[in-house]
């Protein structure tokens, strides 16, 4: 097996309710998201990815579709922060993902792994499959979602 790996970007404000510092503000971030895959070759005759694991610009455009275009210039908040809630709410239109956890990037890692699993796995390719997911908040700070091989 072969894995491959496709980095994208996207900016996203969040705000940690209960943090001791200044996480508990409204802040965005440019988020840095790398997709690994992991799978076998395609080898067939004529194929345009013959020879890849999957084309670069097929994992790109499905992660954009399910996870990036959603995520960027929004306001990603927990379903239990009321008070931001009300307000994101109050204007009109505003670009707001409702989560069901606090937005950390440890969250925000799993989250994405969910979504991109349910796209790439068993529907592209050889024996592709999600293995892991790193998404970085800052340039120094990062959360990793791996497969478990079990």
């Amino acid at each position: 097996m072969l894995t491959i790996t496709r980095k994208l970007e996207f900016d996203a404000g969040h705000r940690i309710p209960d943090h001791r510092s200044q996480c508990r503000n409204l802040h965005g971030h440019r988020y840095v998201l790398e997709i690994t895959l992991q799978g076998d070759l395609v080898d067939t005759e004529g194929a345009p990815d013959r020879g890849m694991v999957m084309d670069f610009a097929d994992v790109k455009s499905l992660a954009n579709e399910h996870l990036v275009d959603k995520w960027d210039h929004a306001f990603l908040v927990y379903e239990g922060d009321t008070q931001v809630r009300g307000f994101l709410d109050s204007m009109a239109g505003h670009k707001t993902i409702v989560l069901d956890r606090i937005p950390t990037v440890e969250n925000l890692a799993a989250i994405a792994f969910d979504i991109l699993a349910n796209v790439y796995d068993a529907h592209y390719g050889v024996n592709l499959r999600l293995h892991k997911v790193r998404l970085y908040e800052t340039p120094n700070c990062w959360a990793d979602v791996v497969r478990d091989q079990g």
